[in-house]
């Protein structure tokens, strides 16, 4: 969708026409998909994910101060509504299965618990320092990275539809953004 179209149809929105409200989910939905889907949620948390940023999004709708970048806010609220998600399945693992608690492993030895887990702690702390240099990248390489990061990947066309980008610039900017981001890695050495 075009900005000043989705910025018309915020608008109209906002006014209460139920055809923009539409025309607006419809138009947007495949970019909150890409966001969700890329942090890989189970169907059912994806889904949840998705009705939240679309409740959400009507939340705010009025007070939506540049209406014509709905899309980067609907993104940008995909990625934080994920994140929560995703932070609260690491405090809990509910399971069925009694027994799997009481189990116990005999096939690790105690020092290869222990270097698994440290492994474990480095790939974490490697992960979250690319997470952070990530979102010191400029918005609209953060907003480009995540969408080419939607598995399945969109075409070079849906992604221009839905962040205003020229299709023969995609590429281009991609590249320049991913120097930048093992540029910020290197200088930390975090790569």
């Amino acid at each position: 969708m075009d900005r000043a179209d989705v910025g018309a149809l915020v608008q109209s929105a906002v006014d209460g026409d139920a055809a923009a409200w539409k025309a607006l989910v419809e138009g947007l939905s495949p970019l909150v998909w890409s966001v969700v889907r890329a942090h890989r949620l189970s169907d059912a948390d994806a889904h949840e994910v998705y009705q939240t940023v679309w409740f959400r999004f009507a939340q705010h709708l009025g007070r939506i101060r540049e209406p014509q970048k709905a899309g980067a806010w609907l993104a940008s609220t995909a990625r934080h509504e994920s994140l929560k998600v995703l932070k609260s399945l690491r405090r809990t693992t509910p399971t069925d299965d009694p027994q799997l608690l009481d189990r116990v492993s005999e096939d690790r030895t105690p020092e290869q618990t222990v270097i698994d887990s440290e492994e474990a702690a480095a790939e974490s702390e490697r992960i979250r320092r690319l997470w952070q240099e990530f979102e010191e990248l400029g918005e609209r390489c953060r907003q480009l990275l995540r969408v080419l990061m939607a598995s399945p990947p969109p075409s070079y066309q849906e992604v221009s539809a839905a962040l205003g980008i020229a299709v023969g610039s995609i590429g281009p900017l991609r590249q320049r953004c991913l120097r930048r981001l093992r540029a910020r890695l290197d200088a930390r050495g975090a790569s």
